[in-house]
């Protein structure tokens, strides 16, 4: 609803990760350029922590989209999984036929042809593990095992782990000193300074089509308090801020309007009221008194309601997109296959043809001795 108002083409302030709208303050920077350079030199392990709503997700979205075409990337979400388990969600994950019930033993042998086939055709493997701090120790200590698949010189396969602070503190543990010994790349995202939240907030507005000044200096410092410089809590709090500011006909948002979003949302714009919900038409008639249509909070109600169905959007179109570049990877994978079979096909067509050549040439030489 305010997109129009504030000149915006799109709302500035996602939830849904969006590389697009990616910012690198100094230490997303830096983080980038440790990941980038973990893949470049194909070191073994790389670890990327940060607190939740830190842009760990955002930044891994981005090294996808620039990855390399060379390389084939599988990408684990669901890390509640058994030992046994984890080399199957791998299969899964990089589409290679498996059959469930099979052994672990046999399902890595497996995944290993898989690896040795992407090496002799010049192709990189890497396996991304979001969520990783709720993975066991059993867990891990199957991922680093993993990490023993390689040749003399190379490896086979690259393992890039994303987690919570608390993976750091489970990596330090001595019962995972392997395991941390394995890791040749590691950053922690730290949350932003103030002038990096000014900045960040500027930037989505101008990415989105509109004003750098919409936010005031007293709003901005009051955003980056209470979120404590949490990318994520930014959104939270500014995308919200924008849908009271366009109920109240606000071009600028101030330290007023912020307040007031604070206040209303529980301190951190992530705390919903426990009240029992009252149903929409009731609370249509109590806001509108049965007619004030231009009620500033019932705006503030339909754009809420209409954030909540823009972010499920969202979502829906994130999860199609993977689909379809699934699909187009399955394709273009089959399509590698068929023209492989039809060269091993001519291969033994030439071989036959030879031999029969050579077949015909000793038959007409006997045939000429015999007369």
């Amino acid at each position: 609803m305010y997109t129009e108002f504030y000149g915006f083409k799109e709302k500035p302030f996602h939830l849904v990760p969006n590389p697009a709208y990616l910012y690198l303050s100094a230490r997303h920077e830096n983080a980038l350029t440790y990941l980038e350079y973990g893949l470049a030199e194909k070191v073994g392990f790389i670890m990327l922590t940060g607190d939740i709503g830190m842009g760990k997700t955002t930044l891994i979205r981005h090294i996808l989209n620039e990855v390399e075409s060379d390389m084939d990337v599988a990408v684990i979400f669901n890390t509640n999984v058994l030992s046994n388990d984890l080399i199957s969600l791998i299969l899964t994950e990089f589409e290679i036929e498996h059959d469930q019930e099979m052994t672990k033993a046999k399902s890595l042998e497996l995944f290993y042809g898989f690896l040795i086939e992407k090496y002799a055709r010049g192709r990189k493997v890497l396996l991304i593990i979001d969520e990783a701090q709720n993975l066991s120790d059993e867990v891990l200590e199957e991922i680093r095992m993993l990490s023993n698949l390689q040749t003399d010189e190379d490896m086979l396969l690259q393992i890039m782990i994303v987690g919570q602070p608390e993976l750091r503190e489970k990596i330090q543990s001595p019962r995972l000193e392997q395991f941390a010994q394995r890791i040749a790349v590691s950053y922690h995202l730290s949350p932003m300074e103030l002038e990096e939240s000014r900045a960040y907030i500027a930037h989505r507005l101008k990415k989105a089509g509109g004003r750098a000044d919409i936010f005031d200096d007293s709003a901005m410092e009051m955003i980056f308090e209470a979120s404590a410089g949490i990318p994520r809590r930014v959104n939270l709090l500014c995308d919200a801020a924008l849908v009271y500011g366009f109920a109240d006909n606000a071009e600028t948002i101030n330290s007023t309007i912020v307040s007031q979003v604070i206040q209303d949302k529980g301190g951190m714009g992530i705390i919903e009221s426990r009240q029992e919900p009252i149903p929409l038409m009731d609370r249509i008639d109590e806001t509108t008194g049965g007619g004030h249509k231009d009620s500033p909070d019932l705006l503030r109600r339909l754009a809420v309601v209409e954030n909540s169905l823009a972010k499920l959007q969202a979502q829906v179109e994130f999860q199609v997109e993977n689909l379809e570049k699934r699909e187009i990877d399955s394709k273009d994978e089959l399509v590698n296959k068929l023209h492989r079979m039809l060269a091993a096909e001519r291969k033994i067509n030439l071989k036959l043809t030879y031999d029969y050549g050579r077949l015909k040439e000793k038959y007409l030489v006997l045939a000429g001795k015999q007369k």
